[in-house]
């Protein structure tokens, strides 16, 4: 889902937009609405028209349509359209993500499940939600912390991590596991060895016991609401929610608040609330992060 290396494609692309045709006003209007309609995120500003244009006509020029306005026809023709636009949303939502992203996040997360383990019965498991998983850098972060914390504790609780994205070719990738080294810049050289295995000269693999304990599958952030996902221990939704307006990120947030088991934490990035509030959710003073807990 939308976040900021959460952009696989790059729009690579400095070729294509210089053959990329501008979009007219109206045509702009149009393809921000079908995207906000479908995905509840807004484009604004000239570098995101310069994105849609380019990410759109990339695509058109693979199945060969000529204009802006005869593709944006094609996906609005059933189940057909419905096909192309899954293809088309992966290169309209930008994926940056890198493992442990935010070190004041994941600082708190790490001591939020060492006090969540501590209590959870042997047959209960960690519930873990990541939102907008992308590639799967995040969530595979999340399990590790998870993992170093079980291991320090010699705590026999299981863990288990939910990670979902609107875009399928995000999530395959994600389920493979497989990074190239420039993607683990910044890892550190003993979770590098603990938790990767070296499949060539630059390409390495979550582990096995890792990528188990992690489910991937598509949600649009749009149908929270039906999702039956509920009394999750902790949440960990970053660089999602900027891209949506005031009263959509609320009706979003306010979902997740009611998935939240009591004492369950939701952790977002820094500055993505907008002054929201829930009647059932405290702040948690924390430094450098942005997370609330469910009252008990």
């Amino acid at each position: 889902m939308p976040g900021e290396e959460k952009n696989n494609q790059n729009v690579g692309v400095s070729g294509i937009r210089s053959e990329a045709p501008e979009m007219n006003e109206e045509q702009f209007r149009l393809w921000c609405a079908l995207l906000e309609q479908r995905t509840g995120i807004r484009l604004s500003s000239e570098q995101r028209k310069i994105h849609l244009e380019t990410s759109v006509f990339s695509r058109m020029r693979e199945i060969n349509i000529q204009s802006y306005d005869e593709y944006f026809v094609s996906l609005r023709d059933g189940a057909k359209g419905e096909i192309e636009w899954s293809l088309l949303v992966d290169r309209l939502t930008v994926q940056e993500t890198q493992f442990f992203r935010h070190k004041g996040s994941f600082e708190l997360v790490r001591e939020m499940i060492t006090e969540m383990i501590a209590v959870k019965p042997e047959d209960t498991p960690l519930d873990i939600w990541s939102l907008g998983c992308s590639t799967g850098e995040e969530p595979y972060s999340l399990a590790i912390l998870c993992e170093e914390q079980t291991s320090l504790m010699g705590n026999n609780v299981l863990y288990g991590i939910t990670a979902t994205d609107i875009s399928l070719p995000a999530i395959n990738k994600a389920r493979q596991g497989i990074y190239t080294n420039s993607r683990l810049f910044g890892l550190e050289s003993r979770r590098k060895e603990r938790f990767f295995t070296k499949r060539d000269k630059n390409t390495f693999q979550v582990i096995k016991k890792i990528r188990e304990r992690i489910c991937f599958g598509k949600v649009n952030v749009l149908d929270l609401r039906k999702n039956p996902m509920e009394n999750i221990d902790l949440i960990y939704c970053q660089n999602m929610l900027i891209y949506f307006s005031r009263w959509r990120k609320r009706d979003i947030l306010n979902s997740l608040a009611e998935k939240l088991s009591p004492g369950g934490i939701l952790v977002l990035g820094l500055g993505e609330a907008g002054g929201w509030t829930h009647p059932e959710l405290l702040s948690l003073p924390y430094e450098n992060s942005l997370a609330y807990i469910r009252k008990e």
